[in-house]
């Protein structure tokens, strides 16, 4: 398992419960059948890779992973160098560039942001090829569950981006000292009800420095 050393053993117990040996079960049977699944197994915890709990400053929730081939790698909203952007990250991009005046990215891989402490969390880790939420209620929702929950126990102040309903609920018990920051889902079908014009990017850096923390930059 691929995991950054201080999310390892924090998860540890997590990782060993029934649940997630049910869902590894469930997981190998589908290999078993010929299932393809996305992101490939050693992306399954990209998330957990780049920085550390502790380093962790900004969680961006998403849902599942892209079912479409060569688009998911681990990280929620993002995909690989090279594949094209989906219409939400094509979303995510423009109202970076009218909150930020930054220039639209043509690249759609955020790694850059996941090295600067940006958790970028799917509330589902794996799904089957051309089918979505085809790995829902298997038991990644109540991991998922834990990661927010140790999240929101730490002292040192965070920032939940949530776009959505679903990321809003996966959050809800999140409070003080950390900040949530809501808005709709930045989908073609909701970003113009709310997504547009939210300013979450700005918004979120300005709540860093007044914690004295470093500021996410945002340009890929």
């Amino acid at each position: 398992m691929f995991m950054e050393k201080s999310w390892k053993e924090l998860l540890k117990q997590e990782l060993d419960k029934p649940y997630m040996q049910d869902l590894q079960a469930f997981l190998a049977q589908e290999h078993e059948e010929g299932k393809t699944i996305y992101p490939k197994e050693s992306e399954v915890f990209q998330a957990f890779c780049f920085h550390s709990f502790q380093e962790t400053s900004v969680v961006i929730i998403g849902q599942d992973p892209y079912h479409n081939e060569g688009q998911a790698h681990g990280l929620s909203f993002s995909v690989k160098d090279g594949v094209r952007q989906p219409p939400s990250l094509k979303n995510i991009f423009e109202e970076i560039r009218q909150d930020l005046s930054l220039p639209m990215s043509s690249k759609g891989c955020l790694d850059p942001w996941a090295k600067q402490g940006v958790l970028l969390l799917n509330t589902i880790l794996t799904v089957r090829k051309n089918e979505p939420k085809s790995h829902h209620n298997q038991g990644w929702e109540v991991f998922t569950d834990k990661v927010v929950e140790l999240l929101a126990a730490r002292e040192k102040p965070l920032v939940f981006l949530l776009w959505g309903k679903s990321a809003r609920e996966k959050c809800a018990k999140v409070n003080a000292p950390h900040l949530c920051l809501e808005a709709a889902h930045p989908s073609p079908y909701s970003a113009h009800s709310g997504f547009f014009g939210c300013r979450h990017f700005s918004k979120a850096n300005q709540f860093l420095k007044e914690h004295s923390l470093a500021e996410i930059d945002w340009r890929i």
